[in-house]
């Protein structure tokens, strides 16, 4: 219907239609009620292939028509076995959200009908649906909010209260009780601006959703979650009170309703919190089962922090202590240990771990103290090591945390031994405590380095995984960061250590053995130098172990080149080495960009891309070393313009591709004195004009964001010597670049890539003005008019003429939106405007 103008029906369209053959062929009603009520679905239906203009006129068409529809319904009513396909179609449109005045609506016969079959077994899904829809009109925003629509809210409300006795009935099937508790959650979605007023009437709604909170089945308890944290939001941000005037009023009345909320906060903290509890079958849970449990206990995290934001992070570690205090009787060491629900509140506490000031000092020190004594189970002690590693902040302000930390330690190197998992959470909380602990902790580094060796060695009953280690490799950089110069190369040293000794044992038992080692072998090493490089702070140190390892790097670069996992694991790690160390580099940069520079040429990895951009970052603006870093970039882009010829390239190598754009961009940030004047140049610009239609996100995202770079050069510090040399290279494939950039916007690309396109297309049109517009105007005429109206095309240029004189982009692009949905709105019209536009082919039209 949405393709029919109103006047193909007939006289007053297709709802008069409707009308007129109901009362000719009333045996054929039911068909015809379908029709209506599949009339709004259309509206929102993007499947069907409509042009913007015309689902506009077709919402336009409908609403005229609402009193004629709502009639029709209503007449309908009177034929009783008819009564649920009358109110499906009434929810049907009510999504139009067309005014309607609320206090007609509040007498309205359908809406009468659909509250007084609330409890009708036959109607009540049709009439909850009804319900709910009228409770999502009277708060629409376009309607006048829910202020204008008190007369409705009025009617709606009581009725839905009137339920709530059906909350507790265990006779009432469960699919009705989750209909009843939609309707309180949608009335707490809709009217928590009106709730959080703290008026006795809307705290009747909210004991009702505390009501549903505490229902058992977790399906339906969570559906007024995002109530309690909109409300949260309402209650705490300033923008809610502005209306108050002046600061003393706004913190009155925001005090005030706090204070109102604290105990439905404080209830609601312990309906929830038990719900993270392991099942006794937890081990017996199927893939499924075990991401639905996790599931509910990120999102029961994420309640605690909205009742933190609300009661205070004290307060709410108040509650869930209590509940800790009354579990730990039940953990003894024995099989028959209850630890469930001990685990389940220290879960909680370590939740609202954020939001607990770090000078508390009433119930922080109690939990400490309790934590040593809990049973060493896999789950609890997994728990207990992230719930130190949460609170690590708390343990370096505490007065008495010093005192705790032999305690922690041990829990600590007790998880590390106990499993994989516990060891994780064990490795995390270390890297955290030196983190936060730092300096105080240098004096205990001799017993970190013991901890670190057996992890890292694999001594002894640790479990610590390889990945895992990476936390322990952190935490030890940290420490070692606190110290002094002539000692941190020391004890950067012995960091290094564990992870050189194998690599060189490996590479002393010759070339064969070293080429035939798994990746893993030698990247498990290498990614802990990488982290050491990125972590320890102390840039001439670094340097100084860089050079010192980089005969061993040399070697595993020359006899594994073609090995991409090892090729990004060392590139990694001397990424991080020229980052941390930046000029102290001196000698090992040369012979690193050197190795690179040789080996891309045989093996073309994309890493030597990303690690030549770090190494352009630093040292791109330094004149001493131009020579070298010219010699560089022309040696890598040439050689990769040459691997990416055509579209088939980019799609069979997007990392490539990616790496070489971000390097280019780089290139244009920090070094244009050598990038612009440079042959390769124009070969790149070449290069990203066969690429921008490749289908890999990120190697498009780069491309395009390098032409946008070119494009935005006159924004730049240095970008205005350049200019002439751009423009010489722009303006003659100008043509070609605004055809493919608006191929890409019409269906070349993919929608979600509008933003990005729309960018580029703006950054050229910015950048050449009336030019732009020109070349823009040209290719846009290509595409058929069977496609395309005047008015969609003239829309859309003018969105281009906007953004040449300077509009924000962001305004602009609703017209850009239209002619990128009218171009894909069927496979027919997309394969038109592309056929008409080729994006793959470079030179087909000259604009001059």
């Amino acid at each position: 219907a949405v393709h029919v103008p109103a006047e193909d029906w007939g006289d007053g369209g297709i709802v008069n239609w409707l009308r007129d053959e109901m009362n000719s062929h009333p045996e054929c009603i039911p068909s015809f009620l379908e029709l209506l009520r599949v009339l709004p679905e259309e509206v929102f239906n993007y499947k069907i292939a409509a042009r913007p203009d015309r689902r506009r006129q077709f919402v336009k068409e409908l609403a005229s028509a609402m009193e004629v529809a709502l009639n029709i319904l209503t007449a309908c009513l009177n034929i009783n076995e008819l009564k649920e396909q009358v109110l499906e179609a009434f929810a049907s449109w009510l999504w139009l959200r067309h005014r309607i005045p609320p206090s007609t609506l509040a007498s309205h016969p359908l809406v009468l009908t659909a509250l007084s079959s609330l409890n009708s077994d036959m109607l009540s899904e049709a009439s909850v649906n009804v319900i709910s829809e009228l409770i999502h009109y009277t708060a629409a925003r376009n309607l006048g909010g829910v202020s204008a629509q008190m007369p409705l809210i009025q009617v709606i409300v009581p009725q839905v209260m009137s339920l709530m006795a059906q909350l507790r009935d265990s006779s009432k099937d469960e699919e009705d009780v989750k209909a009843i508790a939609r309707l309180f959650a949608d009335m707490g979605d809709s009217y928590v601006e009106l709730i959080a007023n703290g008026s006795n009437e809307s705290m009747l709604i909210v004991h009702a959703l505390l009501e549903v909170a505490s229902h058992p089945e977790y399906d339906i308890a969570s559906m007024t979650f995002n109530f309690w944290h909109n409300l949260q939001i309402n209650l705490i941000e300033r923008n809610s009170y502005l209306s108050f005037g002046n600061e003393v009023s706004i913190e009155a009345e925001r005090n005030r309703r706090l204070l109102v909320f604290r105990s439905s906060y404080e209830s609601l903290v312990s309906l929830v919190s038990f719900r993270v509890q392991y099942p006794p079958d937890y081990a017996d849970l199927s893939t499924e089962d075990l991401k639905d449990f996790k599931q509910t206990r990120y999102d029961v995290a994420d309640v605690l922090i909205d009742a933190a934001l609300v009661l205070g992070g004290e307060a709410t570690l108040k509650i869930l202590y209590v509940k800790l205090v009354e579990a730990v009787p039940s953990c003894g060491n024995d099989e028959h240990s209850e630890w469930h629900p001990a685990e389940a509140a220290l879960y909680c506490i370590r939740a609202i771990s954020d939001y607990v000031s770090v000078t508390e000092a009433e119930v922080m020190p109690q939990i400490m103290s309790l934590l040593p004594k809990l049973p060493r189970q896999p789950q609890l002690l997994q728990t207990v090591c992230l719930i130190i590693g949460a609170y690590s902040k708390w343990l370096d302000a505490a007065s008495n945390g010093l005192s705790f930390l032999p305690s922690v330690i041990d829990i600590l190197v007790s998880g590390m031994s106990m499993s994989e998992d516990s060891a994780a959470a064990a490795a995390l909380a270390l890297r955290h405590i030196c983190d936060d602990w730092g300096k105080r902790l240098c004096g205990s580094l001799d017993g970190l380095f013991h901890i670190y060796q057996r992890a890292v060695i694999g001594e002894g009953t640790f479990k610590v995984s390889a990945e895992d280690s990476l936390h322990l490799v952190e935490a030890l950089s940290i420490i070692i960061t606190e110290l002094p110069s002539d000692h941190a190369k020391k004890a950067l040293e012995a960091l290094c250590l564990p992870a050189v000794t194998p690599l060189q044992d490996i590479i002393n038992q010759g070339p064969l053995v070293l080429g035939q080692a798994t990746a893993r072998e030698l990247t498990v090493h290498i990614d802990r130098l990488a982290n050491i490089f990125r972590y320890v702070n102390h840039p001439e140190a670094v340097a100084d172990a860089i050079q010192r390892i980089w005969p061993i790097f040399k070697a595993i670069f020359d006899l594994r080149a073609w090995d991409m996992r090892t090729m990004e694991s060392l590139c990694r790690a001397c990424k991080n080495a020229v980052r941390t160390s930046k000029r102290f580099m001196g000698i090992t940069v040369g012979a690193m960009l050197e190795e690179i520079q040789g080996l891309y040429k045989q093996h073309h990895q994309p890493c030597f891309l990303y690690l030549s951009s770090e190494v352009i970052k630093i040292f791109g603006s330094d004149p001493s070393c131009a020579n070298y870093l010219k010699v560089l970039i022309e040696s890598l882009f040439s050689l990769t313009t040459c691997l990416l010829t055509k579209i088939q390239d980019f799609t069979s190598r997007p990392d490539i591709a990616d790496d070489c754009f971000l390097l280019a961009s780089r290139c244009i940030r920090y070094c244009p004195q050598l990038f612009f004047p440079s042959v390769v140049f124009p070969s790149l610009v070449d290069c990203s004009m066969i690429g921008i239609t490749v289908q890999h996100r990120e190697a498009s995202n780069s491309i395009l964001t390098f032409l946008s770079d070119i494009f935005d050069l006159a924004n730049s510090s240095q970008g205005g010597h350049y200019l002439s040399i751009r423009d010489s290279v722009i303006i003659p494939r100008s043509a070609s670049i605004t055809r493919i950039l608006v191929a890409s916007l019409t269906g070349a690309l993919p929608s979600s890539r509008l933003e990005t396109v729309t960018y580029a297309l703006m950054a050229l049109t910015r950048a050449y003005g009336v030019k732009a517009l020109e070349w823009a105007k040209e290719i846009v005429s290509l595409i058929p008019s069977t496609a395309v109206t005047e008015v969609e095309r003239s829309r859309f240029l003018q969105a281009l003429s906007d953004a040449a004189s300077g509009v924000d982009i962001n305004a602009l692009m609703v017209p850009v939106e239209e002619l990128s949905e009218v171009c894909r709105r069927n496979r027919t019209v997309q394969e038109i405007v592309q056929g008409a536009l080729r994006p793959l082919e470079l030179n087909m039209v000259t604009v001059s």
